[in-house]
């Protein structure tokens, strides 16, 4: 067990990773146990082959109604692949109304990669303003001007952060 006082998920990885040797840290968060095999892999070769500090993934929307999901994070990259930003609004904001397709949108994947080396610096930060106003841990980094890579994956796994999701989870794998 790690200690209660961590203020997100990537600091209790951090304390875990301090007495590992890897070079490259997987977590694979406790709100997304449908994840597929392929994703936990492709970040993994993404982070051999790069020097990024971290590596998650995102997939296109399926629906308008989830993209104005709170619950549902949103991710906006460059044209290099990187995040621009998290957030759990409607990233980018739709000022016209004039967008109907909602994978125009991507939702964020909750899985990490990260370089050992990078992990245990950014547990020394303290929480910035935009980590802890969305609740979003991965805004430390970027406001800490660290880059993120955002893998693709053409579709995603039903996360749980809600009751009703959970239901769901449950009737998924009463049927399988």
């Amino acid at each position: 067990m790690t200690r209660v006082s961590h203020q997100s998920g990537t600091d209790r990885i951090a304390e875990v990773a301090a007495d590992l040797d890897d070079d490259v840290i997987v977590n694979v968060q406790g709100d997304e146990p449908e994840i597929e095999p392929s994703v936990v892999d492709g970040l993994i070769r993404h982070m051999e082959v790069t020097q990024d500090d971290m590596a998650t993934a995102s997939t296109p929307f399926k629906s308008l109604e989830d993209v104005a999901n709170p619950n549902m994070v949103k991710v906006v990259r460059t044209l290099s692949g990187h995040a621009l930003y998290f957030s759990r609004s409607m990233a980018p904001y739709d000022r016209d109304k004039a967008i109907t397709d909602p994978a125009k949108w991507h939702l964020h994947l909750g899985i990490y990669a990260y370089r050992r080396k990078f992990l245990l610096e950014f547990a020394d930060w303290h929480p910035t303003f935009l980590e802890t106003t969305e609740r979003l841990e991965q805004l430390r980094a970027l406001e800490h001007g660290r880059r993120i890579y955002v893998m693709p994956v053409a579709n995603a796994t039903h996360g749980i952060d809600t009751p009703e999701q959970y239901d769901e989870f449950l009737k998924r794998r009463a049927s399988s």
